[in-house]
């Protein structure tokens, strides 16, 4: 099974990464292939809205999401990680997300298929400073539109409130049990 791993953190060893980490190294010691690209390390642009990928199902711009859209259409399993920031995504990973307008147009209007895998699937992964009741539901929506045109199925989520300051994911009163839990979860058909 080939895992996609997006990780819109722009905070290194923060504890969004530090669950991405620990989610990778269970996927690929249960014998998955983890891919973890950290967004805020590549060159994405925004996108422009010119339309030229609904007319030719391709981004004008030559930068590092085309190595993404190869490796979004080879993932049976697709995870977006992003702390919260203003009750959303990170501003990397909805530049991430607003890319694969490309894969939208593709998939609804050129009726091209984004990849040729049948059941895929796609998670959210994501961390908040606060416990506001409606914390991660713009992150949810993004995202699970986000993973639609990445023509996976959005089929859960591992979500911390509460959680501020490096390091403090350790101190969370579920961690790691939901970790564990979570990565199981994504071995199922």
């Amino acid at each position: 099974m080939q895992i996609l791993v997006l990780n819109g953190s722009p905070r290194k060893k923060g504890n969004t990464e530090h669950i991405v980490t620990t989610v990778a190294d269970g996927l690929t010691r249960a014998g998955a292939e983890v891919e973890v690209f950290r967004l805020a390390d590549l060159d994405i642009h925004p996108c422009i809205g010119c339309g030229h990928c609904e007319k030719e199902g391709i981004c004008v711009f030559k930068d590092d999401m085309p190595v993404l859209y190869k490796k979004i259409a080879e993932a049976d399993r697709i995870i977006l990680a992003s702390p919260i920031y203003f009750y959303g995504l990170t501003a990397q990973t909805k530049t991430c997300i607003d890319r694969c307008q490309a894969l939208w147009s593709r998939k609804y209007i050129l009726k091209q298929p984004v990849s040729t895998k049948p059941g895929r699937k796609g998670y959210l992964i994501s961390v908040a400073a606060t416990r506001g009741e409606r914390i991660f539901e713009g992150a949810i929506l993004c995202a699970r539109y986000g993973l639609d045109a990445m023509d996976a199925h959005y089929s859960g989520e591992l979500l911390y409130p509460g959680v501020d300051g490096r390091g403090a994911i350790k101190n969370h009163p579920d961690y790691p049990d939901r970790i564990v839990e979570f990565t199981r979860q994504l071995f199922e058909t």
